[in-house]
């Protein structure tokens, strides 16, 4: 799965996701704003920073999520967090949350930083250990959702879907549930058509998500391409829009995509024209 946008979009659309993750309460979102932070003259790019709104003297928050193994996280991320330090400069605290599937991908030797781990400033959260999903929040049932296995996920997004409809009463932020757990199951099965995906988890609802309205307008068209490889490449052409208007950066977008910058801010500017237009 592509966990860095998943997650990118989780935090900027329900930021109050990230403070019940490290047992905060969810009204705290309400004094932060959620960025991704490039450090200038590096080739380093945080995942995700909340950072407290003027005048709160709430801590910044720096959040790392690793899915894979990587022996070099720690001495990268203190090296990131503390560049943007200097150059910032900020009047607030800081803590570090390192977001895991599973502990058994935290293999990183941690001996020169032990006293940010003992002194909890900096935290780790095993994603599999955060409980049974029908006794989570709904939005921690989301996430959970990314690391549950296909037969779990079956029956976690039926449920999420059903509580989710139940729950949330203000209907953007309903829809906007809903189509974060379609992207979700997108990606974890991706041999399967979205009629699929829609006939499994009995859902007419999904078929108003604006995911699956441009991805289904998106088929119809590479359809109509000739050719694999070119159908591929304007497939993710048309990819871009959306990416961006969940919030990515033009280079998270050409990551995202396998595309180079400059392609990738060619059909941002055509975007903008059209928009003018």
């Amino acid at each position: 799965m592509k966990t860095d946008s998943i997650f990118y979009r989780i935090f900027q659309e329900f930021p109050h996701i990230f403070f019940e993750l490290i047992g905060k309460s969810p009204e705290t979102a309400d004094t932060y704003q959620f960025s991704s932070i490039e450090i200038k003259q590096t080739a380093f790019r945080i995942d995700g920073v909340f950072l407290p709104i003027p005048e709160e003297q709430n801590p910044i928050y720096f959040v790392e999520v690793q899915f894979q193994t990587d022996t070099e996280i720690y001495s990268r991320l203190f090296s990131e967090i503390f560049l943007y330090l200097r150059q910032n400069q900020p009047k607030n605290s800081w803590r570090g949350v390192v977001i895991y599937p599973s502990r058994s991908l935290d293999t990183s030797d941690i001996n020169n930083y032990t006293e940010f781990f003992t002194s909890q400033r900096v935290s780790r959260i095993y994603l599999d250990e955060l409980g049974e999903a029908t006794s989570l929040p709904v939005g921690l049932a989301t996430i959970k959702l990314v690391v549950d296995n296909e037969n779990k996920a079956i029956a976690n997004a039926k449920e999420l879907i059903s509580r989710t409809q139940q729950e949330i009463d203000n209907e953007h932020k309903q829809r906007q549930l809903l189509e974060l757990v379609e992207t979700i199951l997108v990606y974890k099965f991706p041999t399967m058509t979205r009629e699929e995906i829609e006939l499994m988890f009995g859902l007419s609802d999904l078929k108003q998500t604006r995911f699956y309205q441009q991805a289904k307008q998106e088929g119809r068209q590479e359809g109509r391409q000739e050719g694999r490889q070119e159908g591929a490449r304007q497939e993710k052409l048309r990819m871009i829009p959306l990416l961006l208007r969940l919030g990515l950066s033009i280079e998270q977008a050409a990551k995202e995509l396998g595309l180079s910058i400059e392609e990738v801010q060619l059909e941002s500017q055509k975007l903008s024209q059209s928009q003018d237009d």
